[in-house]
């Protein structure tokens, strides 16, 4: 983080894809009409942000400034669901004030007072449903399975709100306690 302080970054985010259900029929040897057992396609990663304490800067964010969660896997023969994509978790430092970028023109989205705080920022796609979901006692057979939905895209301004302690020097009464009293709602004890 000794490269220099940013205090704003620009990210766009892009939450993982659902995996697609399967197409599958049971076969087997002695088993002449199996029926359909395509399985379910994966959830999509979500993007999750993180307030970090230990977080400085914005200085990351200004190099890459693209992020992506990991799609879902598709569903597979003999009822096997795909695997949901892995969510991703962004760390931003304490204090940042996150805006939505959209047509209409910017609005706050979230700001990240509290330290470890979680905030769902774009949510992953729902996996789409296998064959054997669709089997009735008039389609015994289906042909055809739900595909996966696609995850969530998002543009966001990150903003680093700057802390900063202050402190007065002066020589013993000085009038630092008087001063403090009277420009702020601090409540020092003052000396006669």
């Amino acid at each position: 983080m000794a490269n220099g302080f940013i205090d704003k970054a620009r990210i766009t985010v892009r939450a993982g894809n659902g995996g697609n259900g399967a197409v599958a029929f049971h076969r087997e040897k002695y088993v002449a009409a199996g029926g359909p057992d395509g399985g379910d396609g994966g959830d999509g990663g979500s993007i999750i942000l993180r307030a970090d304490s230990r977080l400085l800067s914005l200085y990351d964010f200004r190099i890459m400034r693209h992020y992506e969660a990991q799609n879902g896997q598709g569903g597979m023969g003999s009822q096997c669901d795909g695997r949901k994509g892995e969510d991703l978790v962004l760390e931003l430092p304490l204090g940042t004030q996150l805006y939505e970028r959209t047509e209409e023109g910017e609005a706050l989205f979230a700001d990240l007072s509290d330290p470890d705080a979680l905030v769902p920022l774009a949510r992953g796609g729902r996996g789409g449903k296998g064959n054997e979901h669709f089997k009735s006692s008039t389609m015994r057979a289906p042909r055809f399975a739900q595909k996966g939905e696609p995850g969530e895209e998002r543009s966001f301004r990150l903003e680093l709100k700057i802390l900063a302690d202050a402190g007065l020097l002066g020589l013993p009464n000085a009038g630092k306690s008087t001063f403090l009293s009277r420009v702020s709602a601090a409540r020092p004890k003052i000396a006669d």
